[in-house]
């Protein structure tokens, strides 16, 4: 039942398996990030003429649609790049470089065409170097940043914890790159803003999720009951609905700026930011689940005494599993040997005290999700029958 499935999901009790499928979340991972990688070297960007160079041109509405007006500068020699409305009642036409004789040529064509004053009609240069300087800036920020995530997570956590989120933030910035390679989306200023945007959203979403791991494993090793992974599997349950519910919150208005901002009203400086964060966001819910706690288990895996911890674990359970089987074998020749008439032997004697003890030898391997249990527990044997031949309750002796 959903309403079953959603409580559950609540209450961090579905029993995904993240963490013990992490080499398939790994290969998957492995093969978006070689086709991301692999587009940004064979189809490389669409880059604006922000980093390009280039010439913009403004023209009031009335001409007609944006369409009209991108065919007229066309046809006056232009090579027209991107197109957009703005407030005001404007449009904004960017072409290809143009020297100034031709960009005065081009405006006194298209006022002509359009029975227009020259004046109505303003341009201007864009430098691409002023696009470098942008980038420039932009990955200065980017290092700086997470050398301050480092210094922040190691503090808070340990180092392990953040490689795991350092590696979690850079495979979601190249994932995104990747899609803007692929589809051919042009990048702009605002999509570098972008870009430094969703690097907080991802780096909130795996603290939440390394949080619970922390609180999960603390002093794990004391105990013989839980490995580390299936307690980092547990957090990674007991977080899940949280994480879900935060990207739809982020991703709602997201998408209602691409889709209604960018794709209605053809707003193109929301399409730019639009596109960046809904794509970087909804790659952060992803790592931060099925990415950044896998390469937490498989760094801490490789640790000493936590990979000795899992070994007792898992030696523990096996003698329990073969104690649970071997008194299952014995309750069933005493049960075979009293249907036969023979007498039973006092080692395999099937008493319900017996079947008491085979339950709870019958431990196993947690299922994936769930809280460590505390075993089951033998109650005080039950008291039946006559004490002392008297009848219970009774004393002894004749009535009067």
């Amino acid at each position: 039942m959903s309403g079953g499935i959603a409580t559950r999901l609540y209450r961090g009790e579905l029993g995904v398996n993240v963490v013990g499928r992490r080499k398939l979340w790994f290969a998957v991972a492995a093969i978006a990030l070689l086709v991301a990688i692999g587009s940004m070297f064979i189809r490389q960007f669409e880059l604006g003429i922000d980093f390009k160079g280039g010439n913009e041109f403004q023209l009031p509405q009335s001409v007609g649609t944006l369409a009209q007006a991108e065919d007229a500068l066309t046809s006056a020699g232009a090579q027209v790049v991107t197109g957009q409305t703005l407030g005001g009642g404007l449009y904004t036409i960017r072409t290809a470089p143009l020297s100034t004789a031709d960009s005065l040529r081009v405006k006194e064509t298209v006022a002509k065409q359009f029975n227009i004053d020259v004046s109505k009609i303003s341009d201007s240069q864009v430098s691409k170097a002023w696009g470098g300087q942008v980038t420039q800036q932009a990955l200065i920020s980017l290092a700086i940043f997470l050398v301050v995530v480092v210094i922040y997570l190691i503090i808070r956590f340990e180092w392990r914890m953040a490689i795991a989120a350092v590696s979690s933030l850079l495979l979601n910035l190249v994932l995104t790159a990747g899609i803007y390679s692929l589809v051919g989306f042009e990048v702009t200023p605002s999509t570098i803003i972008g870009f430094l945007t969703i690097l907080g959203f991802a780096l909130y979403d795996v603290v939440v999720v390394f949080d619970k791991v922390q609180e999960n494993t603390r002093g794990i090793t004391g105990s013989s009951v839980t490995t580390y992974p299936e307690a980092a599997n547990l957090a990674v349950n007991q977080t899940l609905m949280r994480s879900i519910n935060t990207g739809l919150v982020a991703l709602l208005p997201v998408g209602g700026l691409l889709f209604i901002g960018a794709g209605l009203l053809k707003a193109g400086t929301l399409k730019d930011l639009g596109l960046v964060l809904f794509f970087g966001m909804g790659f952060a819910v992803y790592s931060s689940i099925f990415f950044a706690t896998p390469v937490l288990v498989a760094l801490k895996s490789r640790e000493p005494r936590l990979a000795a911890h899992e070994q007792r674990v898992r030696a523990k359970r096996t003698a329990t599993k073969k104690a649970a089987e071997t008194r299952r074998e014995e309750v069933a020749a005493g049960a075979k040997s009293t249907a036969k008439g023979k007498p039973v032997p006092s080692k395999a004697a099937a008493t319900e005290d017996d079947e008491v003890e085979v339950g709870s030898l019958a431990g196993s391997t947690p299922r994936p999700g769930a809280r460590p249990g505390q075993g089951n527990r033998p109650g005080p044997a039950k008291r039946g029958g006559r004490s002392g031949g008297g009848r219970p309750g009774r004393p002894s002796g004749k009535r009067r």
